[in-house]
């Protein structure tokens, strides 16, 4: 991969709640053929068992037949993403733990989604986080905090109730616009896969 528009975007799954958000952002990217590297922890694993009717073997083959995703287990640290010599175009962590928030901010790099975000901070690529917790103690709001000043998006799900969604999939597919927008990839969307309403 070497134009830009080749380069993938990582997408790092934790064991936050929150598994559909994860599933309309790939589903989203690989849409808009752009090609996306994955990792989940195994608690992301377990949540999204409970929580998504297709198990996470299922989107795992329908997102590898799409040719533009390919997944790491979180374990496995000699993976492209890994290294800042590996050219991508950002990272979201979706949904995002307060664990992995802390773990980010504080640089260990223990897993591969921890890796992978600590190699966009070095390189100063863009990084996403979608926090999934409430409320949040002082400890959380520091460590977010911290990141922020680093230039990380911190993008928390927030329905766009202006926009009066019907479902909590019209809420994933604002979110997973919204990530996209933070990663600089608004222009890869159709006008019919944009969301309208007042800027926020």
């Amino acid at each position: 991969m070497t134009s830009k528009t080749s380069q993938p975007v990582v997408v790092g799954i934790t064991g936050a709640s929150g598994a559909i958000l994860a599933g309309t952002l790939i589903d989203l990217l690989l849409k808009t053929q752009i090609p996306v590297m994955a990792t989940a922890s195994s608690a992301a694993r377990m949540v999204w068992q409970e929580e998504m009717d297709e198990s996470f073997g299922t989107a795992l083959e329908r997102w590898q037949d799409s040719g533009d995703f390919a997944y790491y287990q979180p374990g496995e640290l000699t993976a492209p993403i890994a290294s800042g010599t590996f050219p991508t175009r950002g990272m979201a962590v979706v949904p995002c733990s307060m664990a992995t928030v802390a773990a980010v901010s504080h640089g260990f790099s223990d897993n591969l989604i921890r890796r992978a975000a600590d190699v966009c901070l070095k390189e100063r690529r863009p990084l996403v986080l979608v926090p999934r917790e409430t409320p949040l103690n002082a400890i959380h709001l520091d460590n977010m905090a911290s990141l922020a000043r680093l230039g990380v998006t911190i993008l928390p799900p927030e329905p766009p109730f202006y926009l009066k969604p019907e479902s909590m999939q019209d809420i994933a597919d604002f979110v997973a616009n919204r990530v996209m927008n933070a990663l600089g990839l608004s222009d890869a969307l159709p006008e019919d896969m944009r969301y309208g309403g007042p800027s926020r």
